[in-house]
């Protein structure tokens, strides 16, 4: 059974996406689910869903061990980013090497790195006049938002799209395909 930690800092949808796709999976479980702010709507579902979580205090995932003995010692095999705002340490990186996806919602290389999360992707995104915008599924390396693509979708813009509306096309996006592109790389498929 390979197990999984979901790692996420705010409401938790791609999370819950991904613990519904796998939850009768004979070779995939959801095992724990990771979480830097203490309020974050993903706690609650991982407790309604029976999933351990982890807390995550700044100094020691940045500059102590990055949790990778606690990770290894719950026998994590693979590291979801659904939503996750912290840059992952190279500690941990290393660690997992190939072993972490990450989903960003634009289509990379543009509108990534440092600061590009969330309505900023989508504000910049619309104030570039761009046509489309999609997202992203990269592997994670020591750069923001730079690991090699798995997998790309895109939408279409729009002229009277908002950050909201082009925020809720990307979502729909993502609770599509993330998952399955999950499985797919667990299972040797991409």
């Amino acid at each position: 059974m390979q197990q999984i930690a979901i790692f996420a800092s705010g409401a938790g949808s791609n999370a819950a996406r991904i613990i519904d796709h796998f939850r009768h999976h004979s070779s995939i479980k959801i095992s724990l689910v990771v979480c830097n702010k203490p309020d974050a709507g993903v706690l609650n579902i991982a407790a309604r869903e029976h999933i351990p979580t982890l807390l995550l205090e700044k100094e020691r995932f940045f500059r102590g061990d990055a949790y990778v003995p606690v990770l290894k010692e719950l026998n994590i095999h693979f590291i979801v980013l659904a939503g996750f705002l912290w840059k992952v340490p190279s500690a941990l990186v290393q660690s997992y090497k190939g072993k972490i996806v990450n989903i960003h919602p634009a289509l990379l290389p543009k509108y990534g790195g440092k600061g590009m999360y969330g309505r900023l992707v989508h504000e910049a995104v619309i104030a570039a006049k761009e046509k489309a915008s999609g997202i992203t599924i990269h592997y994670v390396d020591e750069l923001y938002d730079h690991g090699q693509t798995i997998f790309q979708a895109s939408c279409s813009i729009d002229e009277d799209d908002t950050p909201e509306t082009l925020a809720q096309k990307v979502h729909l996006l993502e609770h599509e395909h993330f998952p399955r592109i999950i499985e797919q790389v667990l299972l040797g498929d991409s």
